[in-house]
C-alpha cells in the first residue's frame, strides 16, 4: 500500500507541476505574441484573449495544488506557537481537515459545472470549442489539491506533537531558501 501512495505521490506532483508551468508558459507566450502582432502588424489574433485565459487559469490553479505538496501557502501561525503543542497539532490538523473538504467540495462542484456545460452544449466564443474542456481545470486542479492537503492531515498527525510547528516552519523556510538560491546553514548542535 505504501507503494501505491508513493507512485501516487509523484504523478500527482508531476501532472500539478507540469500543468502549471505549460499554463504559464502559455499564457506568456501568447500574451506576448498577441502584443507584438497587435504593436508591429496592427491587427492581433483574435482566439489567442481567450486562449490565453485559459491557460493562465490552468497554471494558477494546478500551481496552487503543487502549492500544499512543497507547503508554500500561506500560514499564519503566530497563535499556534504560544499553544501548547498537542493543541497545535490538533489546529493543524483542524486546519488541513477544512481545506481538504473544501478543496473536495470545489472539485465535485467542478465536475457538476461540466455536466451542466456538456448538457447545454456551450462553445467557447473565440475558440469555439466545447466550454467543458477548459473548465476540466476545476475537478482535476481542486481533486488534486484536495489529495495533497489529505496527505498533509496524515503528515502532521503521524509527527510527534512536539516537532509539529518545528517541522512546519523548518518546511517553509527549507522550501523558501531553495527557490531563492539562498544556501541556509543547517543549526549545529551546541556541545554539551
Amino acid at each position: 500500500m505504501g507503494r501505491f501512495f508513493s507512485i501516487l505521490d509523484v504523478g500527482v506532483a508531476a501532472i500539478n507541476r507540469n500543468l502549471a508551468v505549460l499554463g504559464m508558459t502559455v499564457g506568456v507566450t501568447l500574451a506576448f505574441i498577441n502584443v507584438l502582432a497587435r504593436y508591429i502588424l496592427n491587427d492581433s489574433i483574435t482566439w489567442a484573449g481567450e486562449l490565453t485565459n485559459y491557460a493562465f487559469m490552468w497554471g494558477a490553479l494546478f500551481g496552487a495544488a503543487y502549492g500544499f505538496k512543497r507547503g508554500i501557502h500561506i500560514q499564519v501561525t503566530i497563535l499556534l506557537t504560544k499553544l501548547p503543542a498537542p493543541v497545535a497539532k490538533a489546529f493543524m490538523i483542524f486546519s488541513y481537515s477544512l481545506s481538504c473538504i473544501y478543496l473536495a467540495f470545489m472539485s465535485y462542484f467542478g465536475y457538476q459545472l461540466i455536466v451542466i456545460l456538456q448538457d447545454m452544449d456551450e462553445m467557447s466564443i473565440d475558440l469555439n470549442v466545447p466550454m467543458w474542456i477548459p473548465t476540466l481545470v476545476l475537478p482535476l486542479a481542486f481533486s488534486g489539491a484536495a489529495y495533497r492537503a489529505g496527505e498533509k492531515i496524515f503528515e502532521v498527525a503521524k509527527e510527534d506533537a512536539d516537532k509539529v510547528m518545528k517541522t512546519t516552519e523548518e518546511e517553509l523556510i527549507h522550501d523558501t531558501s531553495e527557490r531563492s538560491g539562498v544556501d541556509v546553514p543547517e543549526e549545529e548542535e551546541e556541545p554539551l
